[in-house]
């Protein structure tokens, strides 16, 4: 796998750069009962806002400097609206419309985006194999996420029926009326929710480059969680009722499990990563957050794991290696195209200059 430029300075660094996606995965199984037991946006805001102040405390112990200067703070506020408050509330609304695996597909399809932008504003090279990877990934979270029953009917449905892909099966106004179906179905349902979190979390992880030219990305971390768990508490208090009444013990040491390493420490490390190397690699790994929640439910909630997912775990696994070693596979390929080309050529045959005496000219089968 290849090192994020931050990373390979750290102690443990392979352990680091996966250990914000471990916790999100883990936060993910340990908040599962409690959400049905208080509402969405207080739950988001209590996700990051003491997370942020837990985090500008570490990074006071450790003298980071505060933001200086309107540019600083207009960024950092941005970075809040964008991955504070419109992540996290789009998340939190979403997970209440729809399944948590269909979310989780959703929110974890976002290193597409992130890939697109970073090689539109910064000319990341994703290449073939970071795209067939790329593709992986989201075939893979999709077979972990999706009901198995949803898999499977797409090889029973008209569109791939009989013998292989046919299209011209369905007539024009059957693809629309399906389409439309199920774009309405999308809307309904929550999804169209969890794919604005998705967006906002791809531009949040690309909108860090710009916000660390002018704040270090720990504090400009903690005051983004801050600043955007203060409207989600707001409009809470205003739209939400009964958001803590009915919580348990249990829930809270959730809800702090969540708060701690879920949040500070796992946002903490990812946009300290996300600050240089490649964005692409990086959120990447997010194809893993699933795979976590996925084991984790399986250990501690015995859920059983199909074989349909068991394949999207591996495909997952697949997806991130071929990412992460894209620029290696086209060095390869392109030496061992150089090595073709370059490749000694084997030697003209001799030909060997006759004496005039030993030449024959046979015409009408005589020799002359």
């Amino acid at each position: 796998m290849q090192m994020n430029e931050r990373a390979s300075r750290l102690p443990l660094a392979p352990l680091l750069l996966i250990a914000p996606f471990f916790l999100w995965g883990t936060a993910m199984v340990a908040m599962k009962g409690a959400i049905a037991h208080t509402s969405p946006l207080f739950m988001a805001g209590i996700r990051i806002l003491p997370a942020g102040i837990l985090i500008l405390i570490f990074a006071a112990s450790r003298g980071k400097p505060q933001p200086q200067g309107w540019k600083a703070w207009c960024w950092i506020g941005l970075f809040a609206l964008v991955d504070g408050s419109l992540f996290q509330g789009f998340l939190a609304e979403g997970l209440v419309r729809t399944g948590a695996g269909l979310g989780s597909v959703m929110i974890d399809s976002q290193p597409i985006a992130v890939a697109l932008m970073s090689l539109w504003l910064f000319q990341e090279r994703i290449g073939l194999w970071g795209w067939l990877g790329l593709a992986l990934g989201v075939t893979g979270i999709s077979c972990i996420g999706l009901p198995d029953e949803w898999i499977l009917s797409l090889f029973s449905s008209p569109v791939f029926s009989h013998s292989g892909l046919h299209l011209p099966l369905l007539s024009a106004s059957e693809a629309v009326n399906y389409l439309q179906s199920n774009l309405h179905l999308l809307l309904d349902s929550g999804e169209s929710l969890m794919l604005l979190a998705a967006l906002s979390m791809a531009v949040g992880t690309v909108m860090i480059r710009f916000v660390c030219k002018y704040a270090d990305p720990v504090t400009a971390t903690g005051w983004h969680m801050i600043l955007g768990g203060l409207p989600l508490w707001g409009i809470s208090a205003v739209s939400e009722t009964e958001q803590w009444s009915g919580l348990v013990t249990s829930d809270w040491l959730a809800l702090g499990y969540a708060t701690i390493f879920g949040s500070a420490i796992a946002y903490a490390l990812f946009f300290y990563f996300a600050s240089s190397g490649s964005l692409t690699s990086l959120s990447s790994l997010t194809f893993l957050t699933p795979v976590f929640a996925l084991l984790f439910g399986n250990l501690l909630l015995g859920e059983v794991l199909t074989t349909v997912q068991w394949s999207g775990v591996g495909l997952t696994l697949v997806s991130i290696y071929l990412i992460n070693q894209r620029d290696n596979f086209a060095v390869n390929n392109k030496k061992l195209t150089i090595k073709e080309i370059t490749a000694p050529q084997p030697p003209n045959p001799i030909t060997l200059p006759m004496r005039e005496s030993e030449v024959g000219v046979k015409i009408r089968g005589e020799e002359y």
